[in-house]
């Protein structure tokens, strides 16, 4: 079954990125990099990004049966979705496992469901 392992951070993080120099940025993608190297070991890595810091986010929201486009996340939180990876795992337990082993301190973990039919 896969699952989503969604990566959250808050906004003092994004901060911190933004403004991270070369080394800290390779520091930290090393560590994402082995967590990738172990789900290949055990063939569950699916896909994985990560993704635009949330000011560069655009949101669509439809009111009226009109679309609305605006700058930024669909919600004004303190975590802020960073990145994901998919995973293919043999159950929830096996899911969670990776989860603790990401280096973030937030992650949830939602199943992804398939097409009915999809292999």
């Amino acid at each position: 079954m896969k699952y989503a392992l969604l990566i959250y951070q808050d906004a003092a993080f994004e901060e911190h990125w933004a403004n991270a120099d070369d080394d800290q940025r390779r520091a930290l993608y090393a560590e994402y990099g082995a967590f990738s190297q172990l789900l290949e070991e055990r063939s569950a890595m699916v896909e994985g990004n990560e993704l635009g810091l949330s000011h560069t986010a655009t949101t669509v929201r439809t009111q009226d049966g009109d679309a609305v486009v605006t700058d930024g996340p669909f919600a004004e939180v303190t975590e802020q979705l960073g990145g994901y990876y998919v995973v293919e795992a043999s159950d929830l337990d096996e899911a969670l496992e990776f989860a603790r082993a990401l280096p973030s301190e937030i992650v949830e973990v939602r199943p992804v469901v398939e097409p009915e039919g999809a292999a």
